[in-house]
């Protein structure tokens, strides 16, 4: 079994409701499967519900919270999408300082879907190229961010690295490159 993220741990910040399930498993799956260290961070303890478009999923439990976990803990950020979970999260004062202490300590974020509606949130995607699912363009794009349509698109021009797909088509890319990139990382 390949080791590239051997000794990293990795936050997945989700809802208590409405992140897209197979946006979680899957590259919650690919961390482990390169001897990665997956961490469920939500804003509440317990359990999270998952869903499979608008159908509940299976449930996950919680391992942190966004207002005892710290940052300096992990390695990288993984934003599943599902329209609830970042409108829920960009709510959230908790959740979104998280997700801005990734940026602010130059720690690598991977996001797909309509997640990058919580970076929006957070201030940090203007001047930044990458992708979301269609609907969030312009939103992306009034918030200085430059939005192309590709399966996945890296953007090294800031802080940190941003790894951006647009749905869970393009998880194979997004699972390849957040692997890439969060190895790169020192663990």
């Amino acid at each position: 079994m390949p080791e590239e993220l051997a000794g990293t741990t990795i936050a997945f910040l989700v809802a208590p409701e409405g992140a897209e399930q197979v946006e979680l498993t899957e590259p919650w799956k690919t961390v482990e499967a390169v001897s990665g260290n997956p961490t469920l961070v939500s804003t509440s303890d317990g359990e999270v519900q998952a869903f499979n478009h608008l159908d509940r999923g299976d449930t996950f439990t919680v391992d942190a919270t966004t207002d005892t976990a710290r940052v300096d803990d992990f390695d990288a950020l993984v934003l599943p999408g599902g329209v609830a979970n970042p409108d829920f999260l960009r709510t959230d004062a908790s959740a979104v300082a998280f997700v801005k202490a990734f940026f602010d300590a130059g720690k690598p974020v991977a996001a797909i879907c309509h997640a990058p509606w919580t970076l929006i949130e957070a201030g940090v995607v203007s001047g930044r190229t990458m992708t979301s699912y269609p609907s969030l363009q312009t939103d992306l794009r009034n918030a200085g961010a430059t939005w192309q349509d590709e399966e996945v698109v890296v953007c090294r021009s800031g802080p940190n690295t941003l790894i951006t797909s647009r749905n869970p088509d393009d998880l194979p890319a997004f699972n390849a490159k957040l692997t890439i990139e969060f190895a790169k990382t020192p663990a």
